[in-house]
């Protein structure tokens, strides 16, 4: 269902059964939850943010592929990839991705 190297590739597909208010019953399909893994992993190296920066780039220039954002996001725990790159100066790691 997923490219294998999403995010979500690893996560279990489910299926939510629901009734609405009218009492029409439908299925909701849905991923299972991820969570934020702890931190782990080999850094590669630590970037220091400039103007302009933006995370897939960054990601496009150190892992060679910007849909792999979330890699960075995890190795840096946070939940809101956005957060990396909005303070000039800031230093953020890249980590090789776990196995």
């Amino acid at each position: 269902m997923f490219d294998p190297i999403s995010r979500y590739a690893k996560l279990a597909v489910k299926t939510l059964a629901v009734t609405s208010p009218d009492g029409q019953a439908r299925e909701i399909r849905h991923v299972e939850r991820r969570f934020l893994p702890a931190a782990s992993g080999t850094t590669l190296l630590e970037h220091s943010v400039v103007q302009g920066d933006r995370l897939d780039r960054i990601t496009a220039k150190y892992l060679g592929d910007p849909a792999q954002f979330w890699r960075v996001a995890d190795s840096n725990e946070t939940l809101r990839p956005e957060e990396l790159t909005d303070e000039i100066g800031k230093t953020i790691k890249i980590a090789l991705p776990q196995a």
